[in-house]
């Protein structure tokens, strides 16, 4: 049976998006073939129809995964009208829910050290969606200026995914709790450190 140019794009998208879950939940060196295409209602044969290698699969699904993440960063600085955009990036990110829920969880955390072991193709295209998540906070910081900007925004999303490492490692308790309410308000401490100050200091008073 020949299947439409729509419907096998929706075929591709699904395996991507299974696929993309598997590895935040198990990492890529567990991620069967076989198994995934079960899942996705098709057969193991079926594979190399939309994918020319295992590889191949793992590096859109990394890319998946990341598109995800900024795509809800985006929308929660959408939503934001009164407050910090970035606040609403930062205090939706490190929640109780976002640890628990690793398949559908940002892949930073999850997959961060296995890229460093990729083939430099992946390693390459997480560069590249890594780059877009940093692009992305600029955005929510438009009172900076665009280095300082861009180093602020590194440096909150290295706090948040730093903060989301240790939290999962703590597992559910109090103290993983604990390390997310530290890294909200560090992500948020720099911000409100970089910003310039409206009013000029006063002048030091000088006792005699």
């Amino acid at each position: 049976m020949r299947y439409s140019k729509d419907h096998k794009a929706e075929t591709h998208a699904r395996i991507v998006k299974n696929a993309s879950v598997r590895l935040r939940e198990r990492g890529a060196a567990s991620l069967g073939v076989a198994e995934l295409m079960k899942e996705s209602g098709l057969t193991h044969g079926g594979f190399y129809a939309h994918f020319p290698s295992r590889d191949a699969l793992i590096s859109e699904a990394f890319a998946y995964a990341m598109q995800q993440t900024t795509g809800r960063w985006r929308k929660r600085a959408e939503r934001e009208t009164d407050g910090s955009r970035l606040a609403a990036i930062v205090n939706g990110y490190l929640t109780a829910e976002h640890r628990d829920d690793v398949g559908n969880g940002c892949a930073l955390p999850s997959l961060g050290t296995e890229v460093s072991r990729a083939n430099p193709k992946t390693r390459k295209a997480f560069a590249s969606k890594v780059e877009d998540m940093i692009s992305m906070v600029v955005e929510q910081l438009p009172e900076l200026p665009p280095k300082t900007a861009r180093r602020e925004a590194i440096g909150v999303i290295s706090t948040m995914m730093g903060a989301m490492i240790l939290a999962r490692a703590a597992g559910t308790s109090e103290f993983s709790d604990e390390i997310l309410s530290a890294g909200r308000q560090a992500a948020l401490r720099s911000e409100n450190a970089a910003k310039p100050s409206a009013k000029k200091p006063k002048a030091a008073k000088i006792e005699t």
